[in-house]
């Protein structure tokens, strides 16, 4: 073939990339005239979910129902944690100026923005898209795209609306989509291989997920708790894992030390599913580490005390535990009661029985 002369390229098909081999041709070799794995794109799809990374995890149950109403649609999807965003989207795309530029200059089918953050909802009004779902700007602020979203910004807006709810998170997220909600679950890709070597016996590994990160710190767990709960774990025969990021490091140095439970360290957010995909058992509070182990369809002991218990959906695989003296700290930042914080009072033996199913 001469170097003048151009090979056809079919653009409107599904692999195909223009800055990158596709990978029928990577795989295969073949090229666009006599290629046998041409799918004709039938549109595009851009989902804008930014973060928190559990938040982006859990959002990913609209994916299958969007492939079954929008057959050979290219799905783009911006995100602050494309890590966990699932090989089935065929552009995970990190927000960066950079693809906030692309994604204004593609034209997109079906446009769907998931946060009611300022920078997405802004992004909302700026790309082209005939048929929209969830967030946008409204006179300056963020609010509903139509009458789809209007309930889920509403439980947002206004405590007493939230905590009437009775509709959880996945349920609400795919039908804010003009979807229809039959319990879909979490999509994650299967994790690699683990870093972390747990050690042998006949127990349950148990992986306790020991912060709530810096948003909501009410929900903190007192540390006397943990060492309480893993030194009843470890006495009846069970491998404790201590689960956590850079915010947890310093407090599971301690557990360690102090209790003999197992920890690697921190690992890097790709990685992080596999140790997770170790455990029989999770307990975590409100975290990224709840939506990875549904995600990995492991049981999960949930701490709860100032959201909606509504909200979760744990696919029969879970329970959910709160405090047995009330929480007055419901959606906020940091607990206020200057007579007890709430989570004192969710007792070591209660998770215990729990994550053994007394």
């Amino acid at each position: 073939m001469s170097r003048f002369t151009s090979p056809s390229l079919k653009t409107d098909c599904l692999h195909a990339r223009g800055d990158i081999p596709c990978k029928p041709h990577k795989h295969h070799g073949v090229h666009c005239d006599d290629c046998t794995y041409y799918r004709r794109r039938q549109g595009r799809i851009l989902i804008i979910k930014l973060g928190a990374t559990g938040d982006v995890i859990r959002t990913t149950v609209i994916l299958e129902p969007l492939h079954e109403r929008y057959p050979d649609h290219e799905i783009w999807w911006l995100t602050q944690s494309p890590e966990v965003v699932p090989s089935s989207v065929d552009r995970r795309l990190r927000f960066t100026p950079e693809n906030i530029l692309a994604v204004q200059a593609v034209p997109f089918d079906v446009v769907i923005n998931l946060d009611k953050d300022l920078p997405a909802c802004a992004l909302m009004t700026r790309v082209t898209g005939a048929t929209r779902f969830g967030f946008t700007l409204v006179d300056g602020i963020p609010g509903p795209v139509n009458d789809l979203a209007r309930h889920k910004f509403t439980t947002g807006i206004f405590d007493d609306i939230n905590k009437a709810n009775t509709v959880s998170y996945p349920q609400e997220i795919v039908e804010l989509c003009g979807l229809e909600y039959t319990g879909q679950e979490y999509v994650m890709d299967a994790p690699g291989p683990s870093p972390l070597t747990i050690p042998s016996g006949t127990g349950l590994v148990v992986g306790l997920n020991t912060g709530c990160g810096d948003r909501w710190i009410a929900r903190e767990w007192p540390i006397d708790h943990w060492v309480q709960l893993i030194e009843r774990l470890k006495g009846a025969g069970h491998r404790v894992v201590l689960l956590g990021g850079p915010a947890e490091h310093e407090r599971n140095q301690m557990l360690q030390q102090q209790t003999g439970a197992t920890y690697g360290g921190t690992f890097p957010l790709g990685v992080f599913p596999a140790i997770v995909a170790q455990c029989d058992v999770v307990v975590t509070a409100v975290t990224m580490a709840l939506h990875v182990a549904i995600a990995l369809k492991k049981r999960v002991v949930l701490m709860n005390n100032i959201f909606n218990k509504h909200e979760f959906e744990l696919y029969g695989r879970g329970v959910l535990i709160e405090p047995e003296k009330t929480c007055t700290c419901f959606f906020q930042h940091d607990c206020t009661n200057p007579e007890y914080r709430c989570m004192e009072h969710l007792l070591p033996e209660t998770i215990y029985k729990a994550v053994v199913q007394e």
